[in-house]
């Protein structure tokens, strides 16, 4: 691979973040950015949900909201790439200025609001790609409408209308930034989501089903995880991605950009969402794999996920300040942090914290 980050990375950083966002997924789709040459290492192959993941590093929802740009992402080295959070109907997201860097931390703090152009779009998006048989694990992130007057009934739309595009679903109720979102999480309308958008899903009888993940925020207390966790544990989904942004402000007493209202990522969030993490494969037994975010920098931090309980991984805000060199470094690394600790494969590694 040739690294242009170098040179590219501190002009993007120089560029509104959003300009800077959209100018990279135009050079991503145009071919633009150089692809990962570079043989996938069996030790870091997982067989989930009846998927083969190459290896466990992916990027998060966020990135490609739109699912404009999923195969070029791939090819820069994920073993898997989440599209989304996509809502019904398309919504411009949140007035801008939303999006705000926080360089000295590695982090940023965003309110964009599910910004994104639809499910009738990405739909058809994922639609040409499914047709024109292009490998890769493709997942989409499903959310609500901020003016919706029945969330559930957005969240069934959205596994209608993806089911059947998508390798893995994600039912996205942990984003800080649409109001009354997160309340989704309390133990009685979890349940009822959980309920709707598993029979809607069982309701389409597709040849091959996706799988169902909910991702969750780092910011409950224990009595709201181990609701999460008996709630996830009896309705039967396959999965929890641990976590989103978080409202608290880890380290970042005297950051005048802290005071910025929005979910923050990046460093300062790793400790919360590892912890969370932890916590809920504890609680889950073990029993549903997980897939952990959140301060994401190095092979060490990625490795930290695993042993903490995560099968996968996903990062994002990193790659803004280290570019998608990262990616191939993580891979790397977490290769010989599982041979210093004498694991053959990564699975093993999984959850080694709980064992001790």
């Amino acid at each position: 691979m040739i690294d242009l980050f170098p040179v590219l990375g501190p002009l993007l950083r120089s560029l509104d973040p959003e300009v800077a966002h959209t100018l990279t997924l135009r050079l991503l789709e145009a071919g633009l950015v150089p692809r990962l040459c570079e043989r996938e290492d069996p030790r870091l192959r997982q067989r989930l949900w009846g998927l083969d993941f190459l290896n466990p590093v992916g990027l998060a929802a966020g990135f490609d909201k739109n699912a404009e740009a999923v195969g070029a992402l791939l090819g820069l080295g994920f073993g898997f790439v989440e599209a989304g959070t996509v809502t019904p109907r398309p919504q411009p997201g949140n007035p801008r200025p939303r999006c705000f860097r926080l360089p000295e931390q590695q982090a940023m703090i965003n309110r964009f609001g599910f910004n994104n152009d639809g499910l009738d779009v990405v739909a058809r998006r994922l639609a040409t790609r499914r047709r024109r048989h292009r490998p890769g694990i493709v997942g989409a992130n499903i959310g609500r409408n901020k003016d919706s007057t029945d969330a559930v009934a957005d969240y069934v739309a959205g596994v209608y209308a993806l089911a059947a595009l998508a390798d893995y679903l994600v039912i996205n109720v942990s984003s800080p930034n649409t109001p009354g979102l997160r309340a989704l999480q309390d133990r009685e309308p979890l349940a009822e989501l959980l309920a709707a958008v598993l029979a809607a899903r069982a309701e389409l009888c597709l040849k091959r089903t996706p799988a169902l993940l909910l991702k969750i925020a780092p910011d409950l207390t224990t009595d709201d995880l181990t609701a999460v966790a008996e709630v996830s544990l009896e309705a039967g989904i396959d999965g929890l991605i641990i976590s989103n942004t978080t409202i608290s402000r880890p380290g970042l007493d005297g950051v005048a950009t802290a005071g910025e209202t929005g979910g923050l990522s990046g460093r300062p969030l790793f400790e919360p969402s590892t912890r969370t993490l932890a916590d809920l494969y504890r609680l889950t037994g073990g029993r549903l794999p997980l897939i952990g975010v959140g301060g994401i920098a190095s092979a060490e931090d990625a490795y930290a996920k695993i042993r903490a309980g995560a099968s996968l991984v996903q990062m994002y805000t990193a790659l803004i300040y280290q570019g998608p060199r990262l990616i191939r470094d993580i891979r790397r690394g977490v290769l010989e942090l599982l041979e210093k600790d004498g694991f053959a494969t990564l699975t093993e590694a999984v959850g080694a914290d709980h064992r001790q």
